[in-house]
């Protein structure tokens, strides 16, 4: 059982909340620099981003990425699943099977509750409330 989210879904958030915070285009080499990561690795960061209608994606010597929503219309949960796909994929977290009611395991009640309030808790976190860090500052 794994409780966290792909360093390319926390890249993913951390570049939303810095082009959304950004007057104009960013290029790739400076938001590469900005989230730790290669220039090479960026488009499979602002990849889904782009996907989703949140971010701009302008090629050439003059393009960059540019964020397109506010902040406060996008939330943490749909970055994530963005990226990494859904949370809930049906599966018990004890056994190798699906999740069933039905025929539950020992933690089937206490897991259900806890990711509800997990995902109740990222699904009510707006980018805008995410803080834009910079590994540069």
């Amino acid at each position: 059982m794994r409780l966290e989210i792909t360093r390319r879904a926390e890249l993913a958030i951390r570049a939303l909340a810095l082009l959304g915070r950004s007057p104009g285009r960013v290029k790739a080499s400076v938001l590469a620099d900005d989230l730790g990561t290669t220039v090479a690795f960026v488009p499979q960061v602002v990849g889904p981003l782009v996907r989703a209608g949140w971010v701009g994606s302008d090629p050439g010597p003059t393009g960059g990425y540019r964020c397109q929503v506010a902040l406060s219309d996008v939330n943490v949960l749909e970055v994530i699943e963005a990226v990494d796909g859904l949370t809930d994929m049906g599966r018990c977290v004890v056994a190798a099977r699906p999740c069933r009611a039905d025929d539950p395991c020992v933690l089937h009640v206490a897991w259900g509750q806890a990711r509800s309030e997990l995902v109740g808790v990222l699904s009510a976190t707006p980018m805008s409330g995410v803080e834009a860090m910079s590994v540069t500052r």
